[in-house]
């Protein structure tokens, strides 16, 4: 018998009232639950007593989930003062936003929503190396990271959301990227982990932060979910424990240790084994432990619990346990927990643990020499001075980048700096900037002793060589690229010792990832930068008078709101000139003291004129950071305020630029600027106008804007052009002069403006100022009127050019502006290119295209010929609308279904004429056999002509496309064929005589396609070839590669016009017939008898046999452009069938040749009816080949109605 049982039993009656009292729900295990964050103010922040240590090395990692795709926050650490993100994790998009030091990575990866994903951070400060991984697999790493490698310790951290710490010491949070989603198991470890581990170790909880809410402080409760449940065996417990004993000992020998181990294996059940135990010195004055995040147990001020008996103490302990099986953290916490709280009582022994002072963490594995417990300790005191920075000994300054970092702010002395120059060749890599700064960074930076600073890149190219063989650019090609760089040098060695190091580590054979790296022409010179001077700063902060500073350090001041927050400037040193300048101040901690409302009561002076500019600037940035937009009011103010600073002085180039920025940011916005448009704009030609600068030009650039200014000399003006360009976006604008009349398209410009000589004559002066302006947004330009609403649409960006003080109009040798489009144009679309006048609208302004002439270039570019200077742009005719993408495809299915089955028919057709020799005797019949093999030739050739352009070879392509080319035109030969010889037979009633009749029309229907097609190869073989989606949407939207005519001179001048010609022909011919008709069924009463259906067969078949039906293409456009293409599809493509069912199917002595041939039994002819012998002497022609019995079957059929080719057989064979 077990002799626990009595004791057992006793145990689990107080462990189940336990359960249901205040045991259970005293437990702070956040196992199982997770912290919900629907939008409402909701922080979550580690404890004021919980402190983090500085961290050479760590693991971060946690469980999160999505619930809505906006830009969100995991978590943010920041140091004292909540000045930077020591480490953090975000997202926007398909993004990932890992924060370390200060520095952002941005990772290609997006979580799925409403779906947990565990990701996880490590920082090894050793290897300095940032990996994250991405539910356990390696997304990206990060290497050679900028210094400081030590997490600052001491900091905040939040869940959820970011945050500053106000002038209380308290933690506030920030809002705009708050997490709308569930976080879980958040914990962090003082070590780098592995993959491996990360995959092993899933529910091992913290050494630094823990999943325990004694660590966190919350406003909202978390929520238990069942889906995070973790199952794990090794556990540690950490507890203080009483030893009170019922009687007075003999003596007070009793084993800390011993006890312990017996009391456990007494209370715990057969799962759970005790794997060691280590316990400290028993004392008799025991802490009551209140904070159990503590590590270090100290004993609050005035908390000493005393034993009554001498023999009574306490000690800590530390216990590894194995729970096997594996059972889900928080119920193993709350059943160890609740068993460790009762009183456990053996012999004269009571033992009891302190319920405070319990901790059972998860851990991911049981140490072979027991340490003592490091990780986060709870600080007495809390020290109510910031962190004291100091110069440090080591470089931690700038990075590549060009970031400061947190440099000393009372620097001695100042460095040695050098500036490198070199050309460096390198060959393969798909990265090769990357390759190229980790050389810099891995050669240099060796020994501490110096820092890469403001490290610049760029391309050595040919560029006459690099256009001529664009296409035959090959992966391994070396390539060269011209490098630039400052060296930051801290130990003060000698400068020739340190030119000949940096010489010696650049030119030495350097091998990265395989790629060998060379440096030649290797140029290192020393530079004294002076130090930036002190300055005044005014801005919407207050006043700060910034201290003078040394190269590359940074100052910082108080803010003057809140008193305990502060300022940084960094004293920058630029990479292109070698000069030291303040950079923009950083504010971010401090608070504003004047709004936009206050701009009425700064008064401007010449003086003051660039800071109220700087005023303005950071207003509008703080304005549109907090809301989208500004109001009518704030609107107003902003242009009022800048009118008054344009009009009282001339303006620097600097001060120019703050005010584009102004209103590029203005623009990007949601603000409604239609309004103030007419003033923005005559406010930037102002500022242009009134701009001051010596050189000859001076660009300002902006965000989707850029001005650039330039005096002209009028003595020897040849023109002048100016474009723009845009890269990447609109964001980073290239502009470009050229001193000279471009009067060819730019290639990869989006805009350009050439300005013709004759303009030399518009100069008033000597030195004249000439303006060009480039909006890569239309929100300045919006025509409220409804006419040019409905109809017309901005296709491109706007350029404009202008001359100060001058109205230029009415110019012979025009202005030539060329656009690129935003939407490519189609083959049906019509630009048009405007101006936009200012006196529309009631001075609202609108676009006109009076004096403006349009060129069409390419689908992607337009050309304006204008004979004024104003703001240009080209819009597209929206009312003629194009077809949509699913008619587009219908069509596309509806075009290779017809010609699939015309082609079947076809076929049929052919073989049915061929293989019955009666049938081909007369000259009709021959005509129809070569027009049916020209369509199914085209049909066949439309087919596969998708399938040979897959191919992507050149000669195929044009063969294809040749064949094609000529198979549609000898289809049409031979339908105007078909009406000449309807017309020799009906009209010309005479007998002429015609040798060899069918011969020369062969001769006609295939040979002057042949020559068609044969000139077109002479002359240029290139312009057959595989056309561009957009253009192929003439062959019915097909987004497929497709092998055709890409020249529109050919294709207009050898289809549209040779096609238009035989419609004409065959319409005149169709009429004719149809008079000739009506005029024989006037002479014989007895035709009337026949009925309406049998005339209605007869139109269509002499409408398919002369392919009325292709004229329609002529006809779509209009409203009804979808409808008619549809009609067109259909009718066209099944012209084949349509022949076979009219010439075929519905001709009796073909139906007749089939029963003769084809079938059996009762259906079979016999080939010696009457019929028969009358189609024997019918078919034989006289060789005297006259017209009347050239056609006489089709001229009977057609002046008898009921004969024609409707398909009647014949009554008699002679002409009347």
């Amino acid at each position: 018998m077990d002799s626990r049982s009595p004791l057992t039993v006793c145990l689990y009656i107080q462990l189940s009232v336990s359960l249901l009292g205040s045991t259970a729900s005293s437990t702070t295990s956040l196992w199982g639950k997770k912290v919900q964050l629907n939008g409402r103010p909701c922080p979550w922040q580690l404890q004021p007593g919980v402190t983090v240590p500085a961290l050479k090395e760590l693991s971060v990692c946690l469980l999160l989930c999505r619930n809505i795709a906006t830009e969100w926050t995991g978590f943010v650490y920041k140091a004292p003062g909540g000045r930077r993100i020591e480490l953090g994790l975000g997202g926007s998009g398909s993004h990932l936003t890992v924060w370390l030091f200060g520095k952002r990575e941005l990772l290609l990866w997006e979580l799925k929503v409403k779906e947990w994903s565990s990701v996880c951070l490590t920082w090894s400060g050793r290897a300095r190396r940032l990996r994250t991984y991405i539910n356990g697999t390696l997304l990206h790493e990060a290497v050679n990271l900028e210094p400081p490698q030590i997490l600052a310790p001491n900091g905040t951290l939040t869940l959820g959301i970011s945050h500053n710490v106000n002038a209380n010491g308290e933690v506030q949070p920030e809002s705009g990227n708050n997490l709308l989603g569930e976080i879980g198991r958040f914990r962090v470890w003082s070590r780098e982990w592995s993959a491996e581990e990360l995959r092993r170790q899933s529910c091992a909880d913290g050494d630094v932060v823990r999943w325990d809410q004694q660590q966190w402080k919350h406003s909202c409760p978390p929520v238990p979910d069942n889906s995070l449940h973790c199952a794990w065996s090794l556990y540690k417990i950490k507890m203080w424990i009483f030893i009170v004993h019922a009687t007075e000992p003999r003596n007070c020998v009793v084993s800390a240790e011993g006890v312990t181990r017996g009391w456990l294996e007494s209370i715990f059940p057969h799962n759970i084994s005790v794997h060691d135990i280590s316990v400290s010195s028993p004392s008799h004055s025991c802490p009551v432990v209140n904070d159990s995040a503590a590590l270090h147990v100290q004993k609050p001020q005035g908390s000493t619990a005393s034993p009554d008996s001498p023999c009574d103490k306490c000690f800590s302990c530390e216990v590894y346990v194995n729970v096997d099986p594996a059972a889900s953290v928080e119920a193993v916490q709350a059943e160890i927990t609740a068993l460790l709280s009762l009183t456990f009582s053996n012999n004269f022994l009571n033992l009891s643990a302190d319920p405070n002072s319990i901790m059972v963490l998860p851990v991911e594995s049981f140490p072979v020499v027991t340490e003592p417990p490091t990780a986060v300790s709870t600080a007495a005191t809390t020290s109510e001075t910031g962190p004291t920075q100091s110069r440090p000994a080591e470089p931690a300054n700038v990075s590549t980048t060009g970031d400061p970092s947190d440099r000393n702010l009372t620097g001695v002395g100042p460095d040695t700096f050098f500036r490198v120059n070199v050309t460096v060749k390198i060959a393969g890599p798909t990265n090769p900037k990357d390759i190229i700064k980790k050389w810099v960074k891995e050669s240099l930076e060796v020994n501490g002793t110096m820092i890469v600073l403001n490290l610049i890149m760029k391309e050595k190219v040919d560029w006459n060589m690099a256009q001529n063989n664009k296409l035959k650019t090959s992966y391994h090609q070396q390539k060269q690229y011209y490098c630039a760089f400052h060296v930051r040098e801290y130990k003060i060695n000698s400068v020739a010792e340190i030119i000949t190091f940096i010489h010696s580590a650049l030119t030495s054979k350097h091998e990265i990832d395989s790629v060998i790296i060379e440096a030649v022409d290797v140029a290192i010179k020393q530079i004294l930068p002076e130090n930036c001077l002190e300055e005044t700063t005014v801005t919407i902060y207050g006043e700060y008078i910034w201290p003078e500073s040394f190269p590359q350090d940074s100052q910082e001041m108080g803010c003057r709101k809140p008193k305990f927050e502060k300022a940084y400037r960094l004293c920058k040193l630029d990479i292109e000139t070698d000069m030291t300048s303040w950079a923009e101040p950083d504010m971010r901690n401090c608070k504003q003291l004047v709004s936009i409302s206050d701009l009425s009561n700064i008064t401007v002076t010449t003086d003051n004129a660039a800071e109220v500019v700087g005023i303005v600037r950071d207003l509008v940035d703080v304005q549109l950071s907090n809301s989208s937009e500004l109001s009518s009011f704030e609107l107003d103010s902003v242009v009022e305020k800048l009118n008054k600073v344009v009009d009282i002085s001339f303006i620097q180039p600097a001060v120019g630029a703050d005010i584009v920025n102004v209103i590029a940011n203005i623009l990007l916005s949601e603000t409604n600027v239609t309004p103030v448009a007419t003033a923005v704009l005559k406010l930037t030609d102002k500022m242009g106008d009134n701009m001051y600068f010596i050189d000859e030009s001076v660009s300002v650039n902006a965000p989707s804007m850029a001005l650039s200014m330039m005096n002209v000399d009028g003595d020897g003006f040849k023109g002048l052009t100016f474009g723009v360009s845009s890269v990447l976006s609109l964001l980073d604008l290239k502009t470009f002069f050229m001193w000279d009349f471009v009067g060819e398209p730019l290639p990869d410009t989006d805009a350009t403006i050439s300005l013709p000589s004759e303009l030399q004559n518009c100069f008033t002066r000597n030195t004249t100022r000439v303006q060009f302006q480039f909006h890569g947004t239309n929100e300045l330009f919006q025509d409220t009127t409804s006419a040019t609403q409905s109809r017309w649409t901005l296709n491109s960006y706007i350029v404009s050019a202008s001359i100060n003080d001058t109205d230029v109009s009415n110019l012979s040798d025009r202005v030539l502006v060329t656009l690129s489009h935003h939407k490519p144009k189609q083959p049906d679309d019509r630009v048009q290119c405007m101006f936009w006048d200012f006196g529309k609208n009631g001075g609202l302004g609108g676009w006109n295209s009076s004096g403006c002439e349009t060129r069409n270039i390419s689908p992607h570019q337009t050309s304006c010929l204008c004979d004024h200077l104003t703001h240009f742009a080209v819009l597209l005719d929206v009312s003629r609308t194009p077809i949509s993408e699913a008619d587009s495809h219908i069509l596309t299915m509806i075009s290779f279904l017809g010609c699939g089955i015309s082609s079947i028919f076809l076929g049929i057709t052919l073989l049915t004429y061929l293989a019955f020799e009666k049938l081909r005797q007369d000259y009709p019949s021959k005509i129809l056999i070569n027009l049916s093999a020209a369509l199914l030739g085209l049909s066949m050739l439309f087919l596969l002509d998708s399938w040979f352009s897959s191919f992507s070879n050149y000669g195929l392509c044009i063969a294809t496309a040749a064949t094609l080319h000529y198979f549609l035109l000898a289809s049409f030969t031979w339908m105007g064929l078909e009406a000449v010889n309807m017309y020799l037979a009906l009209v010309k009633v005479f007998n002429i005589y015609v040798p060899s009749y069918i011969l020369k029309f062969c001769a006609v229907g295939w040979g002057i396609p042949l020559v068609i097609v044969g000139l077109v190869l002479a002359i240029d073989k290139d312009a057959y070839g595989n056309i561009a989606a957009e253009q192929a949407a003439s062959m019915h939207q097909s987004t497929d590669p497709f092998c055709w005519l890409q020249d529109d001179v050919f294709f207009y001048v050898t289809v549209v016009a040779f096609v238009l010609l035989i419609m004409l022909c065959n319409f005149s011919v169709f009429i004719v017939v149809l008079i000739q008709i009506r005029q024989m069924r006037a002479n014989k009463p007895s035709a009337n008898s026949v009925g309406s259906l049998h005339d209605l067969r007869a139109v269509a078949s002499l409408t398919v046999l002369l392919g009325l039906t292709w004229s329609m293409g002529f006809f779509s456009f209009g409203p009804g452009r979808v409808l008619i293409m549809y009609l067109f599809s259909i009718l066209n493509t099944l012209q084949g069938f349509f022949i076979f069912l009219f010439h075929c199917v519905m001709k009796e002595n073909v139906r007749k040749q089939w029963r003769i041939h084809l079938c059996c039994g009762r259906f079979r002819l016999s080939d010696n009816s009457d019929w028969s012998h009358s189609v024997t002497a019918g078919g034989r022609c006289n060789k005297n080949n006259l017209i009347n019995s050239v056609a006489s079957d089709n001229t009977s059929s057609i002046r008898k109605v009921s004969d024609s080719s409707t398909g009647s057989a014949p009554q008699h064979h002679q002409g009347a």
